[in-house]
């Protein structure tokens, strides 16, 4: 795909994205017709329709779209920095190390702001991803090894999440709709808390994207080309968990999105590491954004949790990947 197609199919994709933001506006326990939704858009009145679209709907739509991308940028960091196309921030064990954290915040310390739950994220998240590149020596042993050493992680993580869990009582049942990930009640305060974070991710992989391009070769290959591997790839690591760290204490876990978008924008077979990220991130944001909506109206008046229509829609993209063998860092080249 040449540079210039890469691009269009980007554009198309945000499109695409803000034509299902749209079409969210219009579905819900009380539905729009596209031309209230349009009237309100451009002209709000402070009504009811109009907070349904401000206040209540076009929010959290973004929000599901940011985080999207802001996932699919940290699953692309971490395939690329361990060259293996089973990471991603569910796998590695980092979503679970940041989760885990937040939850015990939530429980035993609630008089921590929560502006500060990133930040616990972000720790969590760099500590369950040492432990996983531990156990499978730094990221470079088999796909398999890995997988097991990220999911144990992640189910020694998720136990105690459950125990915590067990000890909040009436909490308890919105703790599982949070971990669960889905953006019911995101407002625009959600959005401008979490859009930082997304951001650094994305922009940081976009500028050091030649740094990415030299360790998608090999460690050898990148230390002749003069990469100091014990600054850049520790760095790498910090910037792919950030996304996570913003995302987890807004949407909770979200399935799915950071492992299957990186490999679909390979399948489009982008000629640029940068263009590579930009197709992730528009994949991650679009996938998102549909998984929410299908959510909030498919069981009208009740909600399916993100995370269950993710992992929906990732699993059999997964499987056909597997299937014809394209599960690679090469986009099947």
């Amino acid at each position: 795909m040449s540079p210039r197609q890469s691009a269009l199919t980007i554009g198309v994709l945000i499109i695409l994205s803000a034509a299902v933001v749209f079409v969210g506006l219009l579905l819900g326990t009380r539905p729009m017709s596209a031309a209230t939704a349009i009237r309100e858009l451009l002209h709000p009145d402070g009504k009811i329709d109009s907070i349904f679209v401000w206040t209540l709907r076009l929010p959290r739509s973004l929000t599901a779209a940011a985080s999207g991308a802001g996932l699919a940028v940290s699953g692309y960091i971490l395939q690329t920095l361990t060259r293996n196309p089973l990471a991603d921030p569910g796998i590695t064990g980092v979503t679970a190390g940041a989760v885990a954290p937040i939850v015990c915040c939530l429980v035993f310390a609630p008089f921590i702001s929560p502006a500060l739950y990133p930040f616990v994220g972000l720790v969590g998240g760099l500590s369950a991803a040492a432990v996983t590149f531990w156990v499978s020596r730094g990221g470079q042993a088999r796909p398999l090894q890995l997988a097991l050493g990220g999911i144990s992680v992640s189910l020694f993580l998720g136990a105690i999440t459950t125990y915590v869990l067990l000890l909040t009582g009436p909490q308890s049942a919105s703790l599982l709709f949070w971990l669960t990930g889905g953006f019911q009640g995101r407002t625009w305060s959600h959005l401008f808390y979490m859009l930082p974070w997304c951001f650094v991710g994305l922009a940081g992989a976009l500028i050091l994207r030649r740094v990415i391009g030299m360790l998608m070769l090999s460690d050898h290959a990148a230390a002749a080309m003069g990469l100091q591997l014990s600054v850049w790839k520790p760095l790498l690591l910090v910037l792919a968990v950030i996304p996570v760290a913003g995302v987890a204490p807004i949407a909770g876990p979200v399935a799915f999105v950071g492992l299957a978008s990186p490999h679909i924008a390979r399948l489009l077979k982008p000629q640029t590491v940068g263009l590579q990220i930009g197709l992730s991130a528009a994949l991650g944001a679009f996938i998102v954004t549909i998984a929410d909506v299908i959510g909030r109206s498919a069981a009208l008046p009740r909600e399916l949790p993100v995370g269950i229509i993710t992992a929906l829609i990732g699993g059999p993209i997964f499987i056909y990947l597997v299937q014809k063998g394209r599960l690679d860092l090469a986009g099947g080249q």
